[in-house]
């Protein structure tokens, strides 16, 4: 039976405008994360924009994999701020353990660093979780 709602992946995501909207504004605050990282390391310089897209790429490889898979993208993950936070707290940490991963091979600039994997995950949850709760309040 159909809901009128055209979702993917066994329903972990919902092919909507506002969902395409929605994933637009993670994938800015994930960007957003990565260039303020650059910047506080090398300043505004022609160095740390040169560096920000090898730096993000293990981000968001992580996080395109992962935050359909723990249906972030979900009806479900916006029907209450609680479902919105576990989903994304879940998607970021798995997107940490990807880039981190990801960072320690030679495809990739970095190594694995605990520190920044603490960094990261604090980061990502500081600017993704009010986004994702916002909006689950609003449309709940």
């Amino acid at each position: 039976m159909s809901t009128g709602t055209d979702t993917a992946l066994g329903g972990r995501v919902e092919l909507s405008p506002l969902t395409a909207a929605i994933a637009g504004v993670d994938v800015l605050l994930l960007l957003t994360f990565v260039v303020l990282g650059e910047f506080s390391h090398f300043g505004v310089t022609p160095t740390a924009f040169a560096r920000a897209p090898g730096t993000a790429a293990p981000f968001l490889l992580g996080w395109v994999v992962l935050a359909p898979l723990v249906g972030v993208y979900a009806p479900a993950a916006r029907r209450s701020a609680r479902a919105a936070a576990v989903r994304t707290a879940a998607a970021w940490v798995g997107t940490v353990a990807v880039a981190q991963t990801l960072r320690s091979t030679a495809a990739f600039p970095g190594d694995f660093a605990v520190a920044f994997a603490v960094v990261s995950l604090l980061v990502g949850l500081a600017l993704l979780l009010p986004w994702r709760v916002l909006v689950a309040s609003r449309l709940s």
